[in-house]
């Protein structure tokens, strides 16, 4: 049988193996490299080929748009497809786009139709990004995003919601079915078990619609009711009925708080400003539930842009997610020096937790 192998990729590969020692992530790619000739060597048949190039090409695809956009932060629009033009929640989402933009955040939307397009609209030209995925019935892209660079279409749905949580620094979620409820919960769930950084959960609907009061009450109902999450979850989001405090909630979440992230088994808060000694004493009484043990400590450390940074370090418990969000909450609302809502505001590459 004669190799498949074109000449061009046989040099590429000869190429990067000369380049992996010094290659700045050399250690992860020979990883990755690795894991490929195991999957060459095992029963892997054509459909689980297709899965993976398409899910590496789907990734290659999404870091190089993303790249140039790292350090700037974005919020993810969530909702309907099916949201009509003349509807007040297709209204609400240009408003709140409009207003996350003039607030130096770029916007992130499924680039379809319904409140997809409200939010790519409400952004304006070159403010936003959209991240449709192949469907045999739909989508198109709406006419607000099309043509843009920052348009991806996805092949699967996983890589695109890896993408949409991996790049976003807040969520809004509006009123929708389904596909906007699943992108709700994953969000949450992904935070709950800490593989994902903590990040601002607005539920957003107009004054007077019901949708997340009933929502919220169903949540109470069948899940908390019944032991099935923890009171202190219902911490992870907030409600709004305007742009104004939806956008409000998300400038005051990273007000003091800056950043998350894991150094070995402990949990890093990267912060806006020093801590005095009385806060931290104070915290260390209100918030010794979220420790494994130990205290909390502050600590002066460098985040990922090389800037240095002050920082709380703690041997965190990881089923104590929505007390996390509390402690935020309570450094957020502290009055310190060097706090408040930032005119551009700028994240951590690499800030995940």
């Amino acid at each position: 049988m004669t190799s498949q192998l074109p000449d061009a990729i046989r040099q590429q590969l000869a190429d990067l193996a000369l380049e992996l020692d010094d290659h700045s992530h050399g250690t992860i790619a020979c990883e990755v490299l690795r894991t490929l000739v195991a999957i060459s060597q095992s029963n892997a048949d054509s459909g689980d080929w297709e899965l993976i190039n398409g899910t590496l090409a789907d990734m290659a695809e999404a870091l190089d748009v993303f790249q140039p956009h790292r350090q700037i932060r974005k919020v993810a629009i969530f909702g309907s497809a099916r949201t009509p033009e003349d509807d007040p929640v297709y209204a609400l989402t240009v408003d709140v786009a409009a207003q996350a933009v003039a607030c130096g955040f770029e916007v992130m939307t499924g680039a379809g139709p319904g409140v997809m397009e409200a939010a790519n609209r409400g952004a304006g030209a070159g403010q936003s990004f959209g991240l449709n995925v192949q469907l045999p019935f739909e989508q198109s892209a709406n006419p607000f995003i099309d043509g843009d660079e920052k348009l991806l279409t996805f092949r699967h749905f996983h890589t695109r919601k890896l993408f949409f949580l991996r790049e976003t620094d807040a969520i809004v979620v509006m009123p929708g079915g389904f596909g906007t409820l699943d992108e709700l919960f994953e969000g949450l769930t992904l935070i709950q078990t800490s593989k994902n950084p903590p990040v601002p959960i607005v539920l957003l609907c107009p004054q007077g619609d019901d949708y997340w009061e009933r929502w919220h009450s169903y949540v109470d109902r069948a899940l908390l009711d019944r032991g099935l999450i923890s009171a202190e979850d219902n911490g992870l989001y907030t409600t709004a009925s305007t742009a104004e405090e939806a956008l409000h909630q998300i400038q005051d979440f990273y007000r003091v708080f800056h950043a998350s992230r894991f150094r070995g088994e402990h949990l890093q808060l990267l912060l806006h400003c020093e801590l005095p000694a009385s806060e931290l004493h104070e915290i260390n009484a209100r918030f010794q539930d979220l420790l494994l043990g130990g205290t909390i400590t502050s600590l002066l450390c460098q985040d990922e842009s090389g800037r240095s940074r002050h920082c709380l370090e703690f041997w965190f418990n990881q089923t104590k997610v929505g007390r996390l969000y509390a402690l935020i909450q309570y450094l957020n609302n502290l009055t310190l020096p060097g706090t408040g809502q930032q005119q551009q505001p700028l994240r951590s590459l690499g800030q995940a937790a």
